[in-house]
């Protein structure tokens, strides 16, 4: 398994110019993430910064491009660049797909949909891919059915295509179905050339690292549960409330360690090392519920298994969104954290 050369510890700056809701304002692309952030980000230490852009920031629903979005980019790798950083540049959301509205997903059967997506990310090679050894591209953010996996394959081999057109060399990462689950990985299609990288997600085990998530309805708002925790907590609670795998749960052994990541781990390792791709853990973290100490006990031995591998990561998330690191929840705990990620 070849290795994610340049890029190893990492955060999200989500909500800046992705998953604004009503809020897609120039006001706050100009305020949300500023260059002091970039500086203080660097400060800590870390070696990249992933970057969820919705297509609407920068492209029109009629395919043209809207330059004072793409303005916010610029700034990113400008930031980035004068800072010492790499980046991965992730679109988040695309003309008819997004990961949070899977029920009204048209681009996996629509040519124009898919049309723009290609459109806009040979956009992308041609403003960036010049900074490729410091900028990667994130072709689609968490596709999530099973009935996606083929038509997202083809997709996947267009785009590559189009994109080498421009660039033979800039990084492009993928992952697959499932929320960019490990399990998503083992769909994939063998990739096209040695400047490809699988990612996955991991928010495992699910019930902590979302416990009484405000969008989720199957489990109480007040629900809590501490990590590494009593196993068979989690297992009846998971079950009861419908909420994450169960059938990762049984992956542990007596209690939670970074064993279990590394047996989680497995799947995703065995395909990267079957086709030579490295692997990049793009989104991992805990929701601002969960209780500090636990979370920097989770973050601890997920990156103990990150490590063992030599999988870079990228935490979620730096600012705000539910999981923010800046945020007062975790003022306590935040510099242990920062050296575990």
């Amino acid at each position: 398994m070849r290795t994610f050369d340049g890029y190893r510890r990492g955060i999200n700056l989500g909500g800046w110019l992705s998953q604004c809701g009503f809020d897609y304002t120039e006001q706050r692309y100009s305020t949300f993430i500023t260059e002091a952030d970039i500086k203080r980000i660097a400060g800590w230490g870390l070696d990249h910064v992933r970057v969820p852009v919705d297509y609407n920031v920068i492209q029109s629903d009629d395919g043209s491009f809207i330059e004072s979005g793409w303005k916010h980019i610029d700034d990113a790798v400008d930031w980035c660049g004068k800072h010492g950083l790499k980046l991965v540049i992730d679109l988040h959301r695309t003309a008819g797909y997004s990961f949070g509205e899977k029920d009204r997903a048209t681009f996996f059967e629509s040519k124009p949909h898919q049309d723009m997506f290609v459109k806009l990310w040979q956009e992308m090679a041609r403003r960036y891919a010049k900074y490729s050894d410091r900028v990667s591209f994130e072709l689609l953010n968490e596709v999530t059915e099973r009935s996606m996996a083929e038509p997202w394959n083809r997709i996947i081999t267009r785009t590559v295509a189009a994109i080498r057109e421009i660039s033979k060399d800039v990084k492009i990462i993928y992952g697959g179905i499932g929320y960019s689950s490990i399990y998503g990985t083992t769909l994939l299609e063998a990739p096209a050339d040695e400047n490809i990288v699988f990612t996955f997600h991991c928010y495992s085990p699910h019930i902590f690292t979302h416990q009484a998530a405000h969008w989720e309805r199957n489990i109480p708002k007040d629900y809590r549960i501490e990590y590494p925790g009593d196993i068979s907590a989690y297992r009846r609670d998971a079950a009861k409330y419908n909420y994450g795998s169960v059938e990762e749960l049984e992956l542990v052994d007596g209690s939670f360690s970074s064993d279990f990541f590394e047996k989680l781990f497995a799947p995703a390792l065995k395909v990267a090392e079957k086709f030579d791709v490295p692997l990049y853990c793009g989104e991992y973290g805990a929701i601002d519920n969960a209780d500090p100490q636990s979370t920097l006990r989770w973050i601890t031995d997920i990156n103990a298994a990150n490590e063992k591998f030599g999988i870079p990561r990228a935490l979620w998330t730096y600012k705000q969104m539910d999981f923010g690191l800046i945020g007062d929840h975790y003022a306590p705990v935040r510099e242990r954290i920062i050296e575990h990620l």
